[in-house]
């Protein structure tokens, strides 16, 4: 029986690939076509449309950009619902909210269908490389029996409990992520304004204990000018809202994160939504422009 795969963006197709290569029986669909081919060259059969993904797979992996578009695909609000989903396994893989989350559990197991989230920490590289890591909660036996399934993606998976738990630590471990290389920008445009070597200034950065997985990927970018997409800043900017809103929900402060909001707010009204996280350095480079 066929894995289903929809979705394959900056982070979709990279993970369909790695699942292909490992020799899963994939059966894969994007709403742009062309980017479903790279799979059908490594081995996936390509589907006409999303139909046909739950016609023949009994687990389907969704890896879309937001709530709109999961809902589209399983065709939520409709009769089709039902159809797709009776008998299936959805594994829900995007960042969405996770009020969102458990309104779609409900609605997935009312049709009969079994539902497992599995956000995953990670860009673009690491996907290409199978070391995400994957954060998975729903129903017990279907987590376990979606599990081995993402190890051609993961370096390692956590089981967080029923949904919405691996939505809130996706959320929480991205509070980080976001913060950590806002930080970065801003201390390399410090470095750099203050006349420094810039080479330098990162050596010692990599030499001392702030070094991290996430620094040894985004000061070559921030040195290099280099704003190709791993994450891209549009992006980053719906998972920030993604937390403040669930932040203001539970009643708690986010004072980081909403400067950091707003800075990636302006790095998107600036026309690099498209470009990496790391072009939050353009922002901080404008406001020391405009400063009086």
């Amino acid at each position: 029986m066929h894995v289903g795969f929809i979705g394959l963006g900056v982070m979709g197709r990279p993970m369909a690939l790695r699942l292909a290569s490992a020799g899963t029986p994939l059966l894969v669909w994007n709403r742009t076509e062309e980017r479903a081919e790279a799979l059908g060259a490594a081995g996936a059969e390509v589907a006409a449309g999303p139909g046909e993904v739950f016609t023949r797979a009994r687990t389907v992996l969704l890896m879309l950009a937001d709530e709109a578009a999961v809902d589209a695909v399983l065709g939520r609000g409709t009769p089709e619902l039902a159809a797709r989903v009776a008998d299936r396994t959805i594994v829900h893989m995007g960042t969405t909210s996770p009020e969102y989350s458990r309104a779609l559990e409900a609605d997935v197991r009312a049709a009969g269908g079994r539902y497992v989230e599995a956000p995953v920490s990670g860009s673009r590289v690491p996907a290409e490389q199978g070391q995400l890591v994957a954060m998975l909660a729903g129903d017990e036996a279907a987590v376990a029996a979606v599990r081995p399934l993402l190890a051609p993606m993961c370096r390692e998976t956590f089981v967080c409990g029923p949904a919405p738990g691996a939505l809130l630590m996706k959320l929480s471990v991205n509070l980080f992520l976001i913060t950590q290389v806002t930080g970065l920008a801003e201390a390399f445009h410090f470095a750099e304004r203050q006349g420094l070597d810039r080479r330098l200034f990162l050596d010692v950065l990599d030499a001392g204990p702030m070094a991290s997985g996430v620094t040894r990927m985004k000061a070559p970018k921030l040195h290099g000018r280099d704003f190709a997409v791993q994450a891209a800043a549009l992006d980053v900017l719906k998972n920030n809202r993604l937390i403040a809103e669930a932040a203001r929900k539970a009643g708690l402060a986010s004072p980081l994160l909403d400067v950091c909001h707003t800075l990636f707010e302006e790095t998107v009204a600036q026309g690099y939504g498209g470009e990496d996280m790391a072009a939050v350095l353009r922002a901080i480079e404008t406001r020391t422009a405009e400063a009086p």
